[in-house]
């Protein structure tokens, strides 16, 4: 198991010594919204002959689009498309998504009661994501979470989006704190390996990506919800 050095294991125990603020992703870690990203990009992509036709498999959402950023996504599934054609085509999947997920969104298990504690101790908070900002706004939004993030991050507004440390290097810069006394929530890999890039130790949500792959990629423990007792023995030892 990977554990970097501010999350710390003891006797079984994890430690998260001088805590002063929790970074969060959006999709998948707030909210289960993978089932929903699936449908859409499986009902569009056989629309326009995507492999043949064939639908695309959870297993090839997981490996090949969970987690991914839109420009990103232009290349590697559409690669013989015109960018400005790829680029329409996602806009028309997030328009199909923020349809569904305004009817089907709901919380991850415990999330209102971590976000309680983290209130209690005046610990700072940001979300910080690959997802196009009108899907990270409503989202936010379903979830009432508007005025508990200090600042929303998007992965395309920064240089450079996850896998890479930029996005949540700018929420740190913005939160004024340093790597040292921050955690990360993640349920992704290319998540994981943004936040360890950056120098935080990151606790995977297995939400819908395998333990064993969120470990490889470098989190330190994986939970499989809020209210997952792992969490809860992290956070009582700070």
């Amino acid at each position: 198991m990977s554990v970097s050095s501010n999350l710390q294991q003891v006797d079984g125990k994890y430690s998260l010594p001088s805590l002063k603020a929790i970074l969060f992703d959006i999709d998948g870690t707030l909210c289960d919204s993978d089932p929903i990203h699936y449908y859409a990009f499986r009902e569009m992509l056989q629309e326009v002959g995507f492999n043949g036709g064939i639908t695309i498999t959870e297993e090839f959402f997981v490996n090949n689009i969970s987690g991914m950023h839109n420009e990103e996504l232009c290349r590697v599934l559409l690669p013989d498309w015109d960018l400005q054609r790829a680029r329409k085509f996602m806009e028309d999947k997030e328009d199909l998504f923020r349809r569904l997920a305004a009817e089907q969104l709901k919380p991850v298990q415990g999330l209102e009661n971590l976000c309680k504690w983290i209130e209690e101790r005046g610990l700072k908070r940001a979300a910080v994501t690959n997802a196009p900002r009108p899907n990270a706004e409503l989202i936010i939004s379903i979830l009432d979470l508007t005025n508990f993030f200090e600042i929303l991050v998007i992965g395309n507004e920064c240089d450079r989006a996850k896998p890479f440390p930029d996005p949540y290097l700018k929420a740190l810069q913005a939160l004024e704190v340093s790597q040292e006394h921050v955690f990360v929530l993640e349920d992704s890999v290319s998540g994981v390996k943004a936040g360890v890039a950056a120098g935080m130790p990151v606790v995977g949500l297995g939400t819908r990506n395998p333990e064993n792959l969120l470990l490889d990629a470098g989190a330190s423990f994986v939970i499989k919800d809020f209210d997952d007792p792992k969490l809860w023995t992290a956070l009582d030892n700070i």
